[in-house]
């Protein structure tokens, strides 16, 4: 079974939606998935609020991304609302991703275990948040990306357990 990865981007900034600041971390994500080969199907910036933030994932996953990738908000200022806003919409957490990318982050600085991104499953596709700055983006993408056609395909219905035969009772 092969699913191709579908992917949107959803940039929660008030100043980056306000005009007050470009957008670097959507533009950054973009470039990284790209050059993973894997196609971007929208792209979104939205201010720190939760009601606009699930009103973007829903709007995403309904233009066919069967991944949803955020950055920015996941940090422990008042406006950051990402997880939030995610919680609301996912069905079934994935902590491992988010224990993963928080790993990464940690080895790169120790303000990394101050992030509060999560990830799980709503439908068939994966939310995932990463944290706002291009730099954190590309190096969590380093850990994302290889395992987002093995996720997206298991959502899809794969079983996971190709070749394996349930032992006889």
């Amino acid at each position: 079974m092969s699913v191709p990865v579908r992917a949107a981007i959803i940039t929660a900034s008030t100043k980056g939606a306000r005009g007050e600041r470009a957008d670097e971390s959507g533009p950054a994500m973009r470039e990284a998935l790209e050059k993973s080969g894997i196609e971007v199907v929208s792209a979104d910036l939205v201010r720190d609020d939760v009601d606009l933030i699930v009103a973007a994932i829903r709007r995403a996953i309904g233009s066919g991304a069967n991944v949803v990738l955020t950055t920015g908000g996941t940090g422990l200022s008042p406006n950051d609302v990402t997880p939030e806003a995610t919680r609301m919409v996912i069905e079934r957490e994935v902590p491992g991703i988010a224990e993963a990318l928080r790993a990464r982050s940690l080895l790169k600085t120790p303000h990394g275990m101050l992030s509060r991104g999560i990830a799980g499953a709503v439908g068939r596709s994966l939310v995932v948040n990463l944290p706002g700055s291009p730099r954190a983006v590309r190096e969590s993408l380093e850990v994302l990306v290889p395992v987002l056609a093995h996720a997206v395909e298991l959502l899809a219905g794969a079983s996971g357990e190709e070749g394996h035969r349930p032992s006889p009772v």
